[in-house]
């Protein structure tokens, strides 16, 4: 199933998962087979894959392109200079360090100078090898300049982009996404896009996966609604341009290096597509999320958006979960996050407003990384404004918050920009340091326990 959805001046088509087609001409879509001799409008067939040809069928990735010139047509890729060195896809002891304790950073600012979202994207940290096909990067990016002239592709893994600030027109193979804050897209591995700024500068986030792609979490006992809705998932329609581009370039991600190529054409010349290896983008808003409505702190898992899972049941290389506006009613409970240490390593970061954990410190578009069995939770002033309450609090609504966790079994090392980065706030333990003992041995309790002893 499949529907055409207007966003301004975009049409999308909607649902997760499905097998879609698009064309920007009528008759463009040859009508039975995938790669006829001769394609409607003199066009060429192109497959782009995102799993084995052989991987069953329920989890085979492929879309058909039917475009003008075929992506083939360029010259020799060579080592881009300047490259971006910020960039890892690969982490050893020799580009990256582990450390085990809190870490946060404040909101990074967008350069003075020209720069893209190429050249503003920025590793903090992550886990394993593009190469090996197994892992995953967080970075962030700043940028105040639209790519000009040229298109990314990522051939190491899928990007999630968490725009925080300004909003991202981006063209791809399949047509063009329109995302604010407060939206996420996916960009597929080995896709080719383009991403301008009709706002001027920009910031956000980025989680990238090696050898997966996300998927919708399992409802399990909730049963079959709740989370991210399938049908909330937009899609790009077919567009493309037809004109001669002299030095166009392709720049291509490759174990985290840069390499560029030059074309004469647009590579967004696909007039027609069909198939299930797409991008598309989600409001986070239309997450329904769920609670306790008794006692006791729900665990952060239950607001899951999307997920890439490893071999293991239950186990992700990593998950992208959400904090957005909600009800509290838990009785008797402390209300926000507990105190924890996790098996799982959890990297935040704030899209606007406030977190319920953290009153002072985390800003929007700062990040927090809380390291495996490292242990966190909330801050001194929201433990005591929230034990000043008492049991016997009402229901309350958290508004004006979007807060965001990537959270993977591998542990992550850190990038030496971000150790050395100049937002770090080396002051962030500092923050739970006036957490006092609240202990008490009244004396009905002491005389109870020692009758209990005497008998």
């Amino acid at each position: 199933m499949e529907n055409s959805i207007s966003g301004g001046d975009f049409e999308y088509l909607s649902g997760f998962g499905n097998h879609f087609s698009s064309e920007a001409l009528a008759g463009a879509l040859p009508p039975a087979q995938n790669s006829p001799l001769v394609c409607p409008y003199g066009l060429y067939a192109e497959q782009i894959s995102g799993t084995s040809f052989t991987s069953p069928r329920n989890r085979n990735l492929r879309s058909w392109f039917y475009r003008i010139k075929p992506s083939v047509t360029h010259e020799p890729f060579k080592s881009r200079i300047p490259s971006n060195e910020r960039i890892l896809s690969e982490f050893n002891n020799s580009n990256t360090s582990t450390n085990p304790t809190q870490l946060r950073w404040k909101p990074i600012h967008v350069p003075d100078s020209p720069t893209d979202f190429i050249d503003g994207l920025f590793t903090m940290c992550g886990s394993g090898s593009s190469f090996m096909r197994h892992g995953y990067a967080i970075h962030m990016y700043t940028a105040n300049k639209s790519m000009d002239n040229c298109a990314f592709c990522n051939a190491d893994g899928d990007f999630l982009i968490v725009p925080q600030q300004g909003r991202l027109l981006i063209t791809t193979e399949c047509g063009r996404l329109k995302v604010s804050p407060g939206e996420i897209a996916i960009l597929p591995q080995g896709f080719r896009f383009a991403v301008s700024l009709p706002d001027g500068p920009s910031r956000g986030y980025v989680a990238e996966i090696f050898g997966t792609h996300f998927q919708l979490p399992d409802l399990g006992p909730i049963g079959a609604n709740g989370l991210a809705a399938p049908r909330d998932f937009l899609v790009p329609t077919a567009w493309f341009e037809d004109k001669s581009y002299p030095g166009y370039t392709i720049v291509q991600k490759f174990g985290g290096e840069l390499f560029f190529a030059v074309q004469d054409f647009s590579p967004f010349n696909v007039v027609a597509w069909h198939g299930n290896y797409v991008p598309y983008k989600y409001n986070l808003s239309k997450f329904c999320p769920y609670n306790t409505v008794l006692f006791d702190h729900s665990d952060p898992s239950i607001n899951t958006v999307l997920t890439a899972p490893t071999d293991k049941p239950g186990v992700a290389l990593l998950d992208f979960v959400i904090f957005p506006p909600r009800w509290l009613v838990a009785e008797h409970t402390f209300r926000p996050p507990y105190y924890h240490r996790n098996c799982m390593s959890e990297f935040m970061g704030l899209i606007h407003g406030g977190y319920e954990a953290k009153a002072d410190g985390f800003l929007p578009g700062g990040a927090s990384l809380h390291n495996c069995m490292t242990p966190h939770g909330p801050d001194t002033k929201s433990y005591e404004a929230t034990i000043a309450r008492g049991n016997d609090v009402g229901p309350h609504k958290i508004t004006d918050t979007m807060a965001f966790m990537f959270e993977s079994c591998l542990i992550p090392r850190i990038s030496k920009w971000a150790v050395e980065s100049p937002f770090l706030d080396k002051d962030y333990y500092q923050c739970w340091i006036g957490l006092r003992s609240h202990f008490a041995v009244t004396e009905t309790i002491s005389n109870s326990r020692k009758c209990q002893y005497d008998e």
